[in-house]
């Protein structure tokens, strides 16, 4: 299976997005980005003190993301980023107009419980709560599927499968 769609893997921390982008990518036959590698280290050193980023710190970053979407464009990609806020992903698809999302979800709990098992993360558990603020679930309107988290990493990429061929413009 190939895709020339740019998938975007979003979610809050600790949802798996580093996990189930790089099986993704390699089921849909493209190359996965980690969005955290996008991050200014200003923003990193601003996570690993337990403070939460504003829109001011990630309009670069998203801007970063969706530049490798936009390069990607009819090529195919998969790239993670929470992509948290509607104005968020509008910016990756100003960038990037055929971008396609994949919103990984799951209970507080489960998440709280499988980020407190990541070893060497910058994102500490005590942000989940401002993350959880944060997220407006994809919309109506937006090309997008959500995908529960429960389940091993197979699982889940093979959900995210399934539900992207759904989609009416799918992605294959």
């Amino acid at each position: 299976m190939r895709t020339t769609h740019v998938v975007v893997v979003m979610g809050v921390a600790g949802t798996g997005k580093t996990t189930i982008g790089p099986l993704l990518a390699d089921r849909l036959g493209v190359p996965y980005a980690e969005g955290d590698d996008f991050h200014p280290q200003a923003n990193i050193d601003k996570m690993s003190a337990g403070i939460p980023l504003d829109d001011a710190d990630r309009w670069p970053w998203l801007d970063a993301i969706g530049g490798w979407a936009h390069d990607r464009a009819g090529l195919g990609g998969v790239v993670s980023s929470s992509a948290l806020k509607r104005a968020y992903r509008d910016r990756l698809r100003a960038a990037a107009p055929g971008v396609v999302f994949v919103h990984l979800t799951g209970s507080r709990e489960l998440i709280e419980e499988r980020m407190s098992h990541r070893q060497g993360h910058f994102m500490p558990t005590a942000l989940l709560d401002s993350q959880f603020a944060t997220l407006q679930p994809l919309e109506a309107d937006e090309a997008g599927v959500a995908v529960d988290v429960a389940g091993g990493p197979e699982e889940i990429t093979e959900r995210a499968v399934n539900a992207l061929s759904e989609l009416p413009h799918a992605v294959h």
